[in-house]
């Protein structure tokens, strides 16, 4: 299970479309175990679990894959068609501009475009990019943001590989939650450019497709909602930093987190290089060991009904009354509370 949990702002922009359309989205909340009243809590945050329950029941209210976001409705099944589309492409690239001339067949759909340039450093890079506007009200950004991410985890499903994003950059500026793009997508963001669009390594593209109709099949079962709900891990230091304290965690209980000149050591830099680097990505040590301790915490809380005490010290915190301070630091309330309120009693539930 990912334990990258999801900020309460993405679950409000996936609901606005619905909202938009005058439908009841408290329904929509219990469907997917998440209590209604967090949605008045900026610093409340849900699992990728009830976020996928979430999209799936966007899609069948709205009748509609864009969740109401777009101008104009996908009619579902629209995304199944144009995937089996791409399976008869030879290579990424083949498959990528059979998708885009796919959806420019629909009015209002997203005008996508892959293309190459030159890059800062003198290297060529492919470009993946959503050229027209998708936002008629609120929120409605949030739409080309999710095609970024279901393209980018979607073109490495067709090719069985990770591909590393080099950037991302989004046509808004940036939001309060703007810390939250980085670790989205892996790699370095910025706001307000013309487009959205992210970019890669251009060999990527000549990358055979290697799916079938059966594992199209199986991963259809799930799309789109897995898609954007599961976990990736990207190339930027504040990435590899997290993976190491994630790993750490899951170690037999207690944890011990390491310190940051032992991080450093691993990723073979010096303290203060690692500090200047985290710095230049907008982060922190301090911030990426409370951002893995809150997701694991909230993820263990949502899952099951494991002591606080047992999961504080597995949290690798010396005390229940520090957990206890940090958590609530962290959501606004005590794990007891969010337990009772969002965790286990309502998301429990399978997909």
């Amino acid at each position: 299970m990912s334990r990258l949990t999801i900020a309460m702002h993405f679950v409000r922009a996936a609901l606005s479309g619905a909202r938009h359309r005058g439908l009841d989205t408290v329904p929509l909340l219990q469907t997917a175990r998440i209590p209604p009243l967090l949605l008045a809590d900026d610093r409340a945050r849900v699992t990728p679990e009830q976020f996928t329950r979430l999209i799936k029941a966007l899609h069948h209210a709205t009748d509609d894959e864009f969740l109401g976001l777009g101008p104009y409705p996908s009619r579902r099944g629209t995304f199944a068609m144009m995937c089996h589309a791409c399976l008869g492409c030879h290579d990424l690239g083949a498959a990528l501009e059979r998708a885009a001339r796919f959806y420019a067949l629909f009015p209002g759909g997203p005008d996508m475009a892959v293309s190459s340039r030159t890059g800062p450093d003198g290297a060529s890079e492919a470009v993946f990019s959503v050229r027209n506007d998708l936002r008629p009200y609120d929120h409605g950004q949030f739409l080309a943001e999710c095609i970024l991410i279901i393209w980018h985890r979607l073109a490495g499903w067709l090719i069985g590989r990770r591909i590393p994003l080099h950037w991302a950059q989004f046509a808004h500026p940036a939001p309060p939650h703007a810390p939250e793009y980085g670790m989205l997508f892996g790699c370095p963001v910025d706001f307000g450019a013309r487009h959205t669009a992210a970019g890669w390594d251009p060999h990527w593209l000549a990358a055979p497709v290697v799916r079938d109709e059966a594992a199209l099949t199986a991963m259809l079962r799930r799309a789109p909602a897995d898609l954007l709900s599961r976990r990736e891990w990207g190339t930027t230091v504040a990435e590899q930093v997290r993976r190491t304290l994630d790993r750490a965690l899951r170690a037999p209980s207690p944890a011990r987190l390491p310190e940051a000149a032992e991080v450093a050591a691993r990723l073979a830099v010096s303290p203060a290089t690692l500090r200047r680097r985290l710095q230049a990505e907008g982060t922190s040590y301090r911030h990426l060991k409370d951002a893995v301790r809150r997701d694991a915490a909230i993820s263990a809380l949502t899952a099951g009904h494991e002591p606080i005490a047992e999961l504080a010290a597995r949290m690798g915190f010396s005390e229940d009354t520090a957990f206890l301070r940090a958590f609530r630091r962290w959501t606004g309330t005590t794990p007891g509370a969010f337990r009772t309120n969002g965790g286990a009693a309502h998301g429990t539930a399978p997909l």
